[in-house]
């Protein structure tokens, strides 16, 4: 895989950021359009998964796993493949340090995820080549651990985005071009709520690249928070974004795709503008304080295929299920895709999705 860390001509890129907060405006890069033509293969591959957190050193070392994580994804391994393999990294990679987050309150009770830095590694050898960090949880150590876990992403050349100062990342793998952004309502993330200027971050990366991924992390936490509601999501008095605006709006300005977590389940998906969007994909791989209760311990593991052009051709669900003792396994019950079925169709009326065969496609 092969990072653009210079954008030749007919490319001009200019950045400015700002890292006060996550009010602060970004200026988004300025293009012309690749007047060359290309081919590209015809179909492209991503595979997404949700929420990945491996353990916490934080307060103790009791909260990480008794193999040191080294199996976390061993009932997957074979399934984690594709042109892109996405997921959110739901913390930071340091290893010591305490949070601030935490002060005034039992850090037992204190949800502030600081995965040991070999960690990292699982991720790469397990197969992931693009993770998101605009989440709540990256920055619960605070910009050393921002920094930290920026620094190991890229020695191991993993591409990621979605703070304020890496709002988004363009590389280049096996002669398709792709940009990815992502996207959060929390401190030092590029914001959820500014859907003008995610747009126009989105439309500019379009001039850049064949395929533009965009991700999000929004909506409510929770069991109660299956529904996409199609309005902003409050909780814990904060503004979790309305999803389902942000997500059209982002593919009406070039999106291809348009991956979204946070809720801690599986939410609905839809194709709009013959582009697909997972509205949550739930929690994937999650050690330790994370609630695994009822549907909050299944999810998907998405094998999406687009055409050279972005447009969702198929995807396949491959339904797993996490439990305290056996962790991540596959769901022979197929709990994941049946929920994702059911919510789709309450959520999205009449939609022209048919689910068959752990198989999401278009009606005939």
């Amino acid at each position: 895989m092969k990072l653009i860390n210079t954008i030749f001509l007919p490319f001009v890129l200019i950045i400015t950021i700002s890292c006060t907060s996550n009010n602060a405006q970004i200026s988004t890069p300025v293009a012309k359009q690749d007047t060359v033509i290309r081919k590209i293969k015809d179909t492209i591959s991503l595979t997404a998964v949700g929420d990945i957190m491996l353990g916490s050193a934080f307060p103790s070392k009791t909260n990480l796993p008794p193999d040191d994580a080294v199996n976390s994804f061993q009932a997957v391994d074979s399934l984690l493949r594709g042109d892109i393999v996405f997921g959110n990294l739901e913390g930071c990679f340091l290893n010591s340090g305490n949070s601030n987050k935490c002060n005034g309150i039992n850090p037992n009770n204190c949800y502030a995820f600081r995965m040991p830095e070999r960690y990292a590694g699982i991720y790469k050898d397990a197969g992931f080549n693009v993770l998101s960090i605009a989440n709540n949880h990256v920055g619960d150590f605070d910009a050393k651990g921002r920094k930290n876990t920026a620094r190991i992403l890229d020695s191991l050349k993993i591409h990621y985005a979605g703070q304020l100062n890496k709002p988004f990342e363009v590389f280049e793998k096996d002669s398709v071009k792709y940009a990815f952004c992502a996207f959060a309502p929390n401190e030092n993330t590029v914001s959820i709520n500014k859907i003008d200027s995610a747009k126009a971050l989105v439309a500019r990366l379009k001039l850049m690249a064949d395929i533009v991924i965009v991700s999000f992390h929004g909506g409510g936490e929770g069991a109660r928070f299956e529904h996409v509601p199609r309005k902003n999501e409050i909780f814990y008095k904060e503004n979790r974004g309305n999803v389902y605006a942000f997500a059209h709006a982002v593919i009406d300005a070039g999106a291809d795709v348009v991956l979204g977590h946070g809720p801690h389940v599986s939410r609905a998906v839809e194709v709009y503008k013959n582009k697909f969007i997972a509205y949550s994909l739930g929690n994937f791989c999650t050690y330790g304080m994370f609630s695994l209760k009822g549907n909050n311990g299944i999810a998907p593991l998405l094998q999406l295929k687009i055409n050279a052009k972005g447009d969702f051709l198929y995807a396949n669900i491959v339904s797993v299920k996490q439990d305290k003792i056996n962790r991540l396994t596959l769901d022979d019950n197929h709990g994941a895709f049946k929920r994702i079925k059911e919510l789709t169709d309450i959520d999205f009326v009449g939609h022209q999705l048919k689910f068959a065969d752990n198989r999401i496609s278009l009606k005939d």
